[in-house]
Order: structure tokens, then C-alpha cells, then sequence
């Protein structure tokens, strides 16, 4: 069970809302606070906005800080993560009452998923944005594979450190060789985890992306800068581009340039995607993620869907009902009841949003 309390967030001054085991439907005209809710939601879980990278825009306007809280209740055991936000003040996050550094890092925390109008930057933006929601994904599967993504950077900002140093004269060539082969071991081993991360989803994401009715033939691609078999060629090949990194001041090879790409008969939607295939194909990743979660760590994401079912057709709605019920909690956010089969069934928790400060539990069917 999870429930949110916010305070000044957004376009609420205080509200609280309590999900069910299964799914919930939020629902209320445009403009009532459906999407803030969920972003509260994520924000309480993972100490950050889905939507916005500037913080400011959570707070309330006329207020000085807003505070998300969820409770977390897993059998007799409850948890408690809380974020508290002031402008110009470092931000404050706890689980159970401690100070923590980040929330991503507290395993008692749910996993996540969301959809959201604004996630299509993850079809169509730059390759940064897919390798980095990668690598979050390895992260969500193999807990302990994190700490290798964060070793390639910090070894990938030593060597760039130091290719500015030779470039003007304060270090010497030599000592590159070092860090090519720290690199070189940490580029492996990174490029693995994300090999191993897209062969769990490839069949997944087809079979979904099919059943969500994108026409032809999905397929998921990474594309890994190097090919080299080891760590000794992955050397050879710094090596062999070591005059230009030293011309540009920065390492421009390694996985730091890899890309993930979403397909169709072979060809990028990113490119060559409609935007209603491209959200199709979104969708059809997101669930992917959620079955291969399930089945390896035993514990189904938190899914947040916003405005989702308005761009599918009526067999496409039942078909993510279905999977949406089969297990694990998750939060739809609607207009229109009638665009979510199955929202006047008993299992199902409605709340109905009012614009402004509001936030009331339906009426039951």
C-alpha cells in the first residue's frame, strides 16, 4: 500500500491521498491537479521530478517550501520516505526518519515507472537521455551493477582531466596509459551490464509493442561504441584516438557514447516514428521494464501513467487494463472514467480531483 501527503506542491496547498492495492484511477478535468499528483508521487519516491529539472517550479507560487511525504506499508511492516524542497536551500530527504543522500539508494523505496507526455524526450532526444534511463534500468535489475557506472565516470573525468593537462603542458603523454586501462576495465564491464539489461527486454518489448498495435516488426538495438573483446584492444583503441582526444580536450570514445535505439522493420522511430507510434513504443518499453523487474527482482515498479489511454483505441485500452491488474500497483490519471475498462470495479480505488487544494475519494460505483 503507498500514500502521498503533500504540502504546497504545486496547485496544492495540502492534500492526501491513499492508492490501492492494485490499480488507481485519477480522474478530474483538465487542469485540477491530476498530473501534479503523480509527479508528487514520484518526486516523494525518488527525490526528484519526472517533468522538471528546475525544482523551483514545485513549490506552490506564494509559498517558501513545499514537502512531499509517502508511506510505504508492506505486510506488518510500514516505511516512511519524505523531500522537502526550499529554493536556494539543499534539498532534505529521509527514509524512516534518516537524513539520506539520495533516495534511489534506500531499498525499502518502490521501484518506478512513469509515463507522462513529456517522457517522448526518451525516444527523441539525445542518446545521453536513453543511455542514462539504461543505466537506470541495470541499476533496477542488479542493484550492485550501479557502482560500475559510477566508477566509468569517475574514471572517464580523471582521464579528461588529464587530456586537458597535456593539452597545456602541465602533465606529461605518459601518464595517460594508466587511466586508459582503468577506463578500459570499467568500459567493459559497464558495456556488459548493458548488453545483458537489452537482451531481457528485446522480446518483451516486442511482444507489447506488437499487442499495443505498432504496425511491423519492433526490435530494440544497442549500438556500443567499442567492439573491442577485451580490455587490452579496448586500450589499443584509446590509443589509436588519442590524438584526437588531445586535439578536443575530452575522451571521445567509450560507452559514454553508446546508443539505444528503438525500431521499427529496422528503421529508428525516433526518426521515422510518427508521434503516435513513438508514445506507443514508450508505453510498450515501460512494461517491458515491469515484467522484467517482476521476474528478476520479484518486485513489481510503481507504474504512474498520465493522459495514456486517450491516445489508444478501445481494444488497445483493455489490453493495458488487463496487464495493469495482473500484478503490482499502478496509478492512471484520466479525464474520463470511461476511458479506463474497468473503473467501476469494487478492486479498483478512484480519487477524484477538484482544481486547486482538493483531493477527494470517488464515490465507489
Amino acid at each position: 500500500m503507498v500514500s502521498v501527503q503533500l504540502r504546497d506542491f504545486r496547485t496544492y496547498t495540502r492534500a492526501e491521498a491513499h492508492l490501492g492495492e492494485g490499480l488507481t484511477v485519477v480522474h478530474g478535468p483538465n487542469g485540477a491537479g491530476k498530473s501534479n499528483l503523480l509527479e508528487a508521487l514520484y518526486f516523494g519516491c525518488a527525490g526528484r521530478s519526472p517533468r522538471t529539472r528546475n525544482e523551483r517550479e514545485l513549490v506552490r507560487f506564494g509559498a517558501q517550501a513545499t514537502r512531499v511525504v509517502v508511506q510505504l506499508a508492506d505486510g506488518d511492516r510500514a516505511h516512511e520516505l519524505s523531500v522537502g524542497f526550499e529554493p536556494g536551500q539543499p534539498k532534505r530527504m529521509s527514509a524512516d526518519g534518516a537524513p539520506v543522500e539520495r533516495l534511489l539508494d534506500v531499498e525499502t523505496r518502490p521501484l518506478l515507472s512513469v509515463f507522462v507526455p513529456d517522457r517522448l524526450e526518451l525516444l527523441k532526444g539525445a542518446p545521453s537521455v536513453r543511455r542514462s534511463h539504461l543505466d537506470q534500468f541495470v541499476a533496477a535489475v542488479w542493484p550492485a551493477r550501479a557502482a560500475d557506472r559510477l566508477a566509468y565516470s569517475r574514471v572517464l573525468a580523471q582521464r579528461n582531466a588529464l587530456l586537458g593537462g597535456i593539452r597545456a603542458g602541465r602533465a606529461s603523454r605518459g601518464t595517460i596509459s594508466t587511466w586508459d586501462r582503468q577506463l578500459a576495465r570499467q568500459a567493459i564491464a559497464l558495456r556488459e551490464h548493458r548488453a545483458a539489461a537489452v537482451a531481457l527486454l528485446a522480446e518483451p518489448f516486442a511482444e507489447r509493442a506488437s499487442q499495443l498495435g505498432l504496425v511491423g516488426t519492433p526490435s530494440l538495438d544497442y549500438r556500443p561504441r567499442s567492439r573491442a573483446a577485451d580490455e587490452e584492444e579496448f586500450v589499443a583503441e584509446l590509443q589509436a584516438r588519442l590524438a584526437s582526444d588531445l586535439e578536443r580536450g575530452f575522451s571521445t570514445h567509450g560507452p559514454h557514447r553508446d546508443e539505444l535505439a528503438l525500431l521499427r522493420d529496422g528503421r529508428e522511430l525516433r526518426l521515422y516514428g510518427s508521434q503516435g507510434e513513438q508514445r506507443l513504443a514508450l508505453l510498450a518499453m515501460l512494461l517491458a521494464e515491469r515484467t522484467v523487474l517482476a521476474r528478476e527482482r520479484g518486485r513489481t515498479p510503481l507504474m504512474l501513467l498520465d493522459d495514456v489511454m486517450s491516445e489508444l483505441d478501445s481494444e488497445r485500452r483493455e489490453l493495458l487494463a488487463r496487464e495493469l491488474s495482473s500484478g503490482g500497483q499502478s496509478v492512471i490519471a484520466t479525464t474520463d472514467l470511461g476511458h479506463v475498462p474497468g473503473a467501476g470495479a469494487a478492486a479498483v480505488t478512484r480519487l477524484r480531483v477538484s482544481p486547486g487544494t482538493v483531493l477527494q475519494e470517488a464515490l465507489a460505483a
